[in-house]
């Protein structure tokens, strides 16, 4: 593994941070990438975040594609916080005003929104259905659907809801979120049992009014995390799956990073609509079989951008 010279563009969704790399021309093995993932993502190194986002190329049914990697340089199916960031990279490269995405394992449906408030792109996504059958994860020795019902080894008080974005999250609504607990329901999980050997997101909600959720979740491969866009789509559906919300309300869910508009349909489609801040453009070597970051050059900070974002946030 040599090391190397990459473009990136730091961004984030919600607070979803990740460096952006366009990479429909760079042909590297996904073990590398998974380096990649730990040296950029790592909170201790030149540049830090949740993980990378690759844009890709696109295929006869989308204009371009999108790849994630976590901090840990396992590759989820989606993640939609970050899915708005690389919508607005390959819009802006290709010019479109909207686009089909090729995710993982589904795609998705992104155009450019009216902003949230001045000088915040917004990126409206569609993405869906959400699935119930646990099997598919798999999640063992449960049914085949959980909602709203009780996972009595992870907790013998909360009741969960199974849903996949289609990346696996359990969803358990809460009167007030209890920091401690979920990170150790999540710490369970992340631990891949034999019952769960393909980890699950962890997400407590808490619904605050007619049409308004906020969420907090411990996310597979990064941990305890600022936002997870996935995580705020299955809340959304659930809480109508569970006759908490209706179906088909836009609702605002808020997080730690800030928040998004969000709506999901009874059969499981779910819109998002959400910032993708671009913070700054630069240029970092990375030492490929250390996986670790090395020199860092700043070309470009974006300080409206993150000015705006912030006021938002603060709201």
């Amino acid at each position: 593994m040599a090391d190397m010279r990459l473009p990136i563009t730091k961004c984030h969704g919600s607070g979803n941070d990740f460096a952006l790399i366009d990479a429909r021309e760079l042909l590297l093995e996904d073990r590398e990438w998974a380096q990649v993932a730990r040296a950029l993502a790592n909170r201790n190194g030149a540049v830090g975040g949740d993980g990378i986002l690759l844009l890709t190329a696109g295929d006869g049914q989308a204009a371009f594609g999108m790849r994630i990697f976590n901090a840990d340089g396992s590759e989820p199916e989606t993640c939609l916080n970050g899915l708005r960031c690389v919508a607005r990279a390959g819009l802006e490269t290709l010019g479109l005003d909207r686009a089909t995405v090729r995710l993982k394992t589904s795609h998705a449906e992104v155009a450019r929104d009216a902003d949230l408030a001045a000088g915040v792109f917004t990126v409206r996504e569609t993405a869906g259905p959400a699935g119930l059958d646990v099997r598919e994860w798999p999640l063992m020795g449960e049914g085949a659907r959980i909602v709203d019902a009780p996972i009595t080894r992870l907790s013998p008080g909360l009741h969960f809801t199974a849903v996949s974005m289609p990346n696996p999250h359990l969803i358990a609504f809460v009167d007030s979120v209890d920091e401690a607990e979920l990170v150790r329901i999540g710490t369970i999980c992340e631990g891949a049992p034999d019952w769960l050997p393909n980890r699950a997101n962890v997400s407590f909600v808490e619904v605050r009014g007619s049409d308004e959720l906020y969420v907090r979740t411990f996310e597979r491969g990064v941990g305890l995390t600022n936002a997870c866009g996935s995580a705020m789509g299955a809340a959304t559906f659930v809480a109508g799956l569970t006759g908490r919300l209706p179906f088909d309300r836009t609702v605002t869910v808020r997080n730690r990073g800030g928040l998004v508009r969000a709506s999901a349909s009874a059969g499981g489609m779910v819109t998002l609509s959400g910032n993708a801040t671009v913070e700054w453009r630069g240029r970092v070597t990375v030492e490929l079989a250390a996986g670790v970051a090395g020199e860092l050059t700043i070309v470009e900070r974006c300080a409206d951008e993150v000015a705006a974002w912030a006021a938002v946030a603060r709201r």
